[in-house]
């Protein structure tokens, strides 16, 4: 095939280790770079993203996105890499772990499958090692810190786990609904046991979000008359998604999320307004508090 790299040899498959060097957190997501995926996969950067382009409707923004020019300088100052473009070019594409099970998919290929399965395996195993070792990240001293200094890709790593995992505010403007949109859902994902949700204007799309709560945690919201969520929606989501309970107050006027009554968020908006307007989520730490919501 002409559109393939003449000087990378198809008998050559790169390492776990090579792949799991060019993986980047940007937007606190792990994600490739075109170019790389380009070259793992023995093709040029320009044919992969001619695939992406006839194939528009596969690739929403969690399987691929365009970096802003922020984002690229930033990248471009912290790795010295080669297949980081220079000069007045486009902007580079990124690729998710979901991104390249789906283009593995359509360049049908045996190097492209077999390069596929190698970097969901790194992806999957770079997952382990951050939840596994969460909490020896966060007892880390400064010093320990410093020492780290050296692998810029760890402090890539360590500052989204950071600003996921022990976030004290986020501000988000007006725009920013799908940054919005994944905090939430990362904090609905952190609850094991129950959920406690408190938003007076809550609607269908909070159960969409409620999805992807893990198995068997309950989930109850307190609400007003206001609320616009049918006996029906309640029914048909325990049917699947077991156990939504909804009762109505009209004690609070502001929203929050107590998740596991150990983890407690104040939201600034009704999270069905999510990023149609500035606001903040902050963590509340104080524990007399939570035990106030927990009772």
């Amino acid at each position: 095939m002409e559109n393939k790299i003449k000087t990378i040899s198809v008998e050559k498959v790169a390492t776990n280790d090579e792949i799991k060097n060019l993986i980047y957190t940007i937007r606190g997501k792990q994600v490739m770079l075109d170019s790389d995926v380009a070259m793992l996969y023995h093709y040029e950067t320009k044919r992969i993203n001619e695939v992406v382009k006839r194939n528009k409707e596969r690739f929403p923004q969690e399987f691929c996105f365009q970096l802003t020019k922020e984002e690229y300088n930033n990248l471009k100052s912290q790795f010295a890499t080669s297949n980081i473009r220079g000069g007045k070019q486009k902007l580079p594409y990124v690729f998710t772990e979901k991104g390249i099970i789906m283009l593995s998919g359509l360049l049908k290929s045996e190097i492209a499958i077999e390069v596929s399965i190698k970097i969901v395996e790194v992806f999957v195993e770079m997952r382990k090692f951050i939840s596994s070792n969460a909490q020896v990240f966060e007892r880390l001293t400064n010093v320990e810190y410093k020492l780290l200094e050296h692998d810029k890709k760890f402090d890539e790593v360590f500052d989204s786990l950071q600003q996921k995992e022990n976030f004290k505010q986020k501000v988000f403007f007006q725009g920013q609904i799908y940054d919005a949109y994944s905090l939430i859902i990362d904090i609905i994902k952190r609850a094991k046991s129950k959920i406690m949700l408190i938003d007076n204007y809550i609607d269908d799309s909070i159960l969409k979000m409620l999805t992807k709560k893990n198995k068997d945690v309950e989930v109850v919201i307190l609400t007003s008359n206001k609320s616009n969520i049918s006996s029906l929606d309640i029914q048909k989501f325990n049917q699947e998604y077991p156990i939504l309970e909804i009762s109505k107050t009209n004690k609070f006027h502001d929203r929050f999320i107590l998740i596991d009554n150990k983890e407690l968020y104040h939201c600034g908006a009704s999270i069905k307004d999510l990023g149609k307007k500035c606001f903040a989520i902050t963590r509340i730490d104080e524990k007399e508090i939570i035990d106030k919501f927990a009772s």
